[in-house]
């Protein structure tokens, strides 16, 4: 069945004659009433009661009427839709990004991208740095927002952001009255870091930082979740080392202090 036996068999049901139906297609008769014939050979249905005068829908011709006007239409977009969907107009975009992300960066760029593209539906995936590189590969999402540094040769990564990295401590610690700090000033404390296995390369980049200020942090708790970091800190369980978006994020017993230079920075990327 191609779309010209929908076409003809329509035009002959709104005619209810196939003269005037060949006339409105400019094509012969015997052509069309052979079409015609296919069609229902092939759906194995009469469509259409004939006698010399009239042209008439059977049940199942009636029902097989609406179906075929909907695939014509359908059909007629088409065109449009591939057009719009090559040009990024239409669509989906599924996003992939890391806790941290969404604190500037996507509220930062969702409104241009949602007034510049309308009609793409955009879904978001909390994941963590390694969970977005394997949905990236597997094509669960289209683009992901994740810690650098990022090694993988099949993945197109772009960084977008640098911040520095601040100090993360409860509001009573001694150090706090102190308007910068120096990292180096921490080695005995203890630290709330985030597993290694969601953001390997991250994770190295910080505890590297942290030998070439003369230490190796002592990680007393591990979380994956941004606001349970910041809730250890608040219970005096240890300090935190994070970018600088989570200074935002205001929480009762929590301050937020940059350090002293070498400022250690961290970036942003973009992944597809």
């Amino acid at each position: 069945m191609e779309l010209r036996h929908l076409r003809y068999f329509v035009a002959v049901a709104e005619a209810k004659s196939f003269r005037r139906a060949a006339e409105r297609l400019n094509i012969a008769q015997p052509p069309l009433s052979l079409q015609i014939r296919q069609l229902e050979a092939e759906l194995g249905a009469t469509l259409l009661e004939r006698d010399k005068r009239h042209v008439a829908l059977t049940d199942a011709g009636g029902a097989f009427l609406d179906e075929a006007r909907q695939i014509l239409a359908h059909a007629g977009k088409a065109p449009d839709i591939a057009r719009r969907a090559s040009r990024g107009e239409i669509g989906q975009l599924r996003i992939g990004f890391m806790s941290s992300a969404d604190l500037n960066v996507l509220p930062s760029i969702y409104p241009v991208f949602r007034k510049r593209f309308p009609h793409v539906r955009v879904t978001f995936h909390s994941l963590t740095g390694t969970q977005q590189i394997a949905a990236l590969k597997e094509g669960r999402i289209d683009v992901g927002f994740l810690r650098q540094p990022v090694r993988d040769e099949g993945l197109i990564i772009k960084s977008i952001l640098r911040e520095s990295l601040v100090v993360v401590m409860p509001e009573r610690h001694p150090l706090a009255t102190h308007r910068r700090v120096a990292l180096g000033a921490l080695a005995n404390e203890p630290y709330i870091f985030f597993p290694r296995e969601i953001a390997p390369g991250f994770y190295d980049e910080i505890v590297g930082f942290c030998r070439r200020a003369g230490f190796s942090p002592n990680v007393v708790f591990e979380t994956d979740h941004l606001q349970t970091n910041l809730g250890f800190v608040a219970m005096g369980l240890g300090v935190s080392l994070l970018p600088a978006s989570v200074e935002c994020l205001k929480r009762e017993g929590v301050i937020y202090r940059p350090m002293r230079p070498p400022v250690p920075h961290v970036e942003l990327a973009m992944a597809y």
